[in-house]
């Protein structure tokens, strides 16, 4: 009875958290956007009815917030364009934790171990998760930066201003570029510099191409010049530098999906003979033999994590 109820309030928290997932990533509304909408939107009633209800949860993300860790945590997930705060970050940790751990006691026969490695891995899955949505964002980001740049250079030729230019590539570009300069354009119009609302963007995007044209603008602006000519040979090179990137994703393939297959491997061979020979597998934990069988299998992962390493920074090649 005790087992069945363990297996289905872990089954209810992994539930719990793919929704909760599912609605922040779908959310229409980031919370940067969120807090600048205050100033620029009427908000009806019902939000100021929603703000008393949630004074508890203001109150723990203002202490999280003023932490290191809090501070760290929120610009990870704005960098992944998570609609998430700090504090519901780190509720998600704890319960993914918890989640996981409950599932590896069930399937490990109740050992204590199954369920610690099952705590561990679930804490990091969120983690993986935030990273793996950055590096998707980058990539899409860094492939429309050109076509962004040559927009932006025909509005300013068109006679725009550079803000104007901004607020073009925020209505014709797709995401997430345009949500990016979106969120510039919002910054500037309650009073914030471009400088430090181009210096925001870079936080959030922490891309070299990037880095490249915010300090063409800002040297242009204290210095003069041709904006527009120096932003088209920006966008040149930045167009080479992303072919050149794309090939090189492309010869690489190879290499990265064989470390990713061999880093699995171990683990899929692991679960297999789990469950078709668990008395051989839990040789590993006997009391006779756990002081042999622990040691060898953290050298295994150790090892399997290093391979894996080496692959990574090979097929990493910088451009």
């Amino acid at each position: 009875m005790l087992v069945t109820i363990l297996f289905f309030g872990g089954g209810l928290i992994v539930l719990l958290l793919l929704v909760g997932i599912i609605i922040s990533v779908t959310s229409e509304r980031s919370f940067v956007e969120e807090r600048i909408g205050r100033y620029i939107e009427d908000e009806p009633l019902t939000e100021i009815k929603g703000e008393k209800q949630a004074i508890f949860r203001d109150w723990v993300d203002e202490k999280v917030e003023r932490t290191t860790m809090g501070g760290r945590i929120a610009k990870e997930l704005a960098r992944a364009d998570l609609k998430l705060k700090s504090s519901e970050y780190i509720l998600l940790i704890i319960f993914s934790g918890f989640g996981v751990a409950i599932i590896g006691w069930f399937f490990g026969g109740g050992s204590p171990i199954f369920a610690a490695a099952g705590f561990v891995f679930g804490m990091l899955l969120p983690r993986f998760y935030v990273k793996r949505q950055q590096s998707q964002r980058l990539i899409r980001f860094s492939d429309q930066l050109p076509d962004m740049l040559n927009l932006m250079v025909n509005s300013l030729r068109a006679g725009y201003s550079i803000s104007q230019a901004m607020e073009a590539v925020s209505k014709e570009m797709p995401p997430p570029i345009s949500d990016e300069f979106r969120r510039v354009v919002q910054e500037m119009q309650l009073g914030v510099t471009m400088s430090q609302a181009l210096d925001n963007l870079f936080r959030r995007i922490p891309s070299d191409d990037l880095d490249l044209m915010i300090a063409a603008m800002n040297v242009q602006r204290e210095v003069g010049g041709n904006l527009a000519e120096i932003l088209d040979t920006i966008s040149y090179t930045i167009r080479e530098r992303v072919r050149i990137k794309g090939e090189i994703r492309v010869l690489t393939a190879q290499v990265v999906y064989s470390g990713r297959f061999l880093s699995l491997m171990p683990v899929m061979i692991a679960l297999v003979l789990w469950a078709i020979n668990r008395p051989y597998m839990m040789m590993f934990f006997e009391e006779e033999t756990r002081m042999i069988g622990i040691p060898v299998l953290i050298f295994g992962v150790l090892m399997v994590l290093a391979g894996s390493y080496v692959m990574n920074k090979i097929a990493a090649i910088e451009v």
